[in-house]
């Protein structure tokens, strides 16, 4: 979802700790992706940001194959990076992320082909007929899925589509194509992508079984009668301490989809807090934290969970919900929380 992390971030995370500084991860085995492993996951996994990259502390822990057995690229293949001129392709963003974690044996999440945010100008500043639009797309996705051919266990073909009324999202693409640019961009991952790649609709607010996770299944349904490629849905799992999803109301929302024959995954999960925090809200944080892992655990085919970043200075969070903040797994001091704790003793209550 919201994954940006300004430019304007750059000093602050710079005097944290750690910035440029080799220092041993304090992070030791076993680790949540192997604890998750072993409780029938496929991975637990982190989103990375590509302006931390030069943090050394930060990057040992990143790709630390025992703590985070998947990354995703937060920023890096969107595609005002990807494609920042027409037909003039750039993946230095994406391969600072894919390259490392190869390198790490981490598994990939490829993220996203098809946005409404984050797309540059030459795209968003003409208008364009449905032909021209349809040929565009159909260009960018198979540029960007021949470049990480093979490289991506699975794709976030389409991200956030839908108003939380279970309406479709009036922007560029469908205000220009229709509603069928969901299926054409699904087609031409399929075309351009290797054959083992997992293809996914993305979402937040469909944790719980609403007016918008009924719209995706409903979608899902019809592309599986028409035989639209589509192999997994996406619940991005962006949460506030204390309203979360309960672990009931997140396993019928998996239930929602897997009924159906796709896979599911919890893709960008964090639990922001209003500040100051307290002991209180991050004994919450914690619970809510543990009930979005163990609902995928328990769930049929929910394949894994990714956090969206781990390290609270380079969350999202603050910058969107001015007062919100302290989102993730690890502090400023890359101290552990509660809730890194509580996931990783129900993790390891599986074994």
């Amino acid at each position: 979802m919201k994954s940006f992390v300004a430019l304007s971030l750059l000093p602050l995370i710079s005097a944290l700790p750690g910035h440029g500084k080799p220092k041993p991860a304090p992070l030791k085995y076993p680790g949540l992706d192997v604890l998750a492993k072993k409780a029938g996951l496929l991975y637990f996994g982190t989103a990375i940001d590509n302006v931390v990259l030069d943090n050394k502390q930060y990057i040992s822990i990143a790709h630390n194959r025992s703590e985070f057995g998947q990354v995703t690229p937060s920023n890096g293949q969107k595609w005002m990076y990807i494609e920042p001129q027409r037909n003039v392709f750039n993946y230095t963003m994406g391969d600072e992320i894919v390259k490392p974690a190869i390198k790490a044996g981490q598994m990939r999440r490829c993220h996203t082909f098809l946005w409404h945010n984050q797309l540059p100008e030459w795209l968003t500043s003409q208008n364009w007929t449905k032909t021209e639009l349809v040929g565009i797309l159909e260009n960018h996705i198979k540029n960007e899925a021949r470049h990480y051919y093979d490289e991506c266990y699975a794709w976030d073909v389409v991200n956030e589509a839908y108003n939380d009324d279970g309406t479709l999202r009036s922007d560029i693409w469908l205000d220009t194509i229709g509603k069928e640019y969901i299926e054409l961009a699904f087609k031409f991952a399929r075309k351009y992508t290797s054959p083992r790649t997992r293809l996914y609709y993305n979402d937040y607010n469909i944790e719980t079984v609403n007016n918008k996770s009924t719209a995706v299944a409903a979608l899902v349904k019809d592309f599986k009668k028409r035989h639209i490629p589509i192999d997994g849905v996406g619940l991005q799992a962006h949460f506030v301490t204390g309203s979360a999803p309960s672990y009931d109301q997140i396993s019928a929302a998996l239930k929602l989809f897997t009924k159906l024959g796709v896979e599911t995954a919890i893709t960008e999960l964090d639990v922001r807090t209003q500040l100051p925090d307290s002991a209180e809200k991050m004994a919450q944080q914690a619970t809510d934290y543990t009930n979005a892992v163990k609902a995928c655990v328990d769930g049929d085919d929910c394949v894994g969970v990714t956090v969206w970043d781990f390290w609270d200075p380079v969350s999202w969070v603050p910058e969107t919900f001015p007062g919100q903040g302290n989102a993730d797994l690890l502090d400023a001091n890359f101290t552990r929380k509660p809730a890194y704790y509580k996931v990783s003793d129900m993790l390891g209550s599986y074994d």
